[in-house]
């Protein structure tokens, strides 16, 4: 076993691990304020990496700002997603609001993917790097776009962490997603928040696709294999559970990279790094059918 192959992969892994958790994370809030499996969330992650790239060659901005341009713009949209096709959810006139939410998210998913190719083109788009150059600790080389990725990422997860948990904005979202009519009467704007939890799953979908752009590159469509696996990982931590998610993340990068790297041919491994993640669920289900940290959710009424 080459050692040095396995660490690399095991960075590798740290790194999408993190992209990982960023996509799923938002996932994870939108489902637990809306009661809805967000099917275009891949695609906000898409609408994210072209963004940075547009702000970055059209209006000059440093890869940084881009990033934090792409954010803001995405979370814009996201609110008026929520605000314009999303409203229904709340009102008694609809009847089967799961299946309601299902066919927007799905058509706006497709809406989004089908105007970025006719608006951005086919091709593939590369922004420039956020950290030119390679870092090497011995034997182990990481470009410094992926040691960029890794710390911006986790310190993203950390301030998610810190706004649901320490701030009265967090905690009114929180006890949103646990009962509507119970954060009603203590005089929580229901409404308000669930454009805010969509918004910021939006922004934290376009920062992990602002943030892998330079490593791989954009395309129109490359927000459906991350939105699968995000499905795979809010499954896997848990139904609701924003810790699970980003536990989940971390869980199933590493999965797929190492497992990969047992595999004696790279090129076969690689087309079966899907598989493994699945494996790694259906493993933990089997012992645990709520996942890491579920807890128990109610469907909007």
């Amino acid at each position: 076993m080459d050692y040095s192959y396995l660490a690399i992969q095991a960075t590798n892994g740290a790194v999408i691990g993190v992209i990982y958790a960023l996509v799923a994370v938002g996932v994870t809030l939108i489902f637990s304020i809306l009661k809805i499996v967000n099917f275009a969330h891949g695609d906000l992650y898409m609408l994210g990496g072209y963004t940075a790239y547009y702000l970055i060659t059209l209006a000059g901005f440093p890869p940084l700002g881009a990033l934090v341009g792409s954010m803001a713009a995405v979370f814009a949209f996201g609110i008026l997603i929520e605000r314009t096709m999303l409203t229904p959810l709340y009102s008694p006139r609809t009847e089967r609001k799961d299946e309601y939410g299902i066919i927007v998210t799905f058509g706006l998913a497709f809406f989004l993917r089908n105007t970025a190719l006719i608006v951005f083109g086919p091709f593939a788009l590369k922004p420039p790097s956020f950290a030119p150059g390679v870092l090497r600790i011995g034997a182990l080389a990481v470009t410094n776009d992926r040691v960029f990725v890794a710390v911006v990422g986790t310190l993203l997860i950390l301030a998610l962490l810190y706004f649901m948990n320490r701030t009265i904005w967090g905690q009114a979202l929180d006890a949103v997603s646990q009962s509507r009519d119970s954060a009603a009467i203590v005089g929580i704007n229901a409404g308000r928040f669930n454009s805010l939890a969509y918004a910021v799953g939006a922004a934290l979908a376009a920062a992990a696709g602002a943030l892998i752009a330079p490593i791989f590159s954009l395309s129109p469509d490359m927000g459906i294999l991350p939105n699968i696996n995000s499905y795979v990982i809010v499954i896997l931590g848990g139904m609701g559970s924003v810790g699970g998610s980003i536990a989940a993340g971390f869980l199933l990068g590493e999965a797929q990279a190492l497992f990969t790297a047992f595999l004696p041919d790279p090129t076969r491994a690689l087309s079966y790094s899907n598989a493994f993640g699945v494996l790694v669920l259906m493993i933990v289900l089997m012992v645990r059918p709520t996942g890491l940290f579920g807890r128990r959710h109610v469907r909007m009424e």
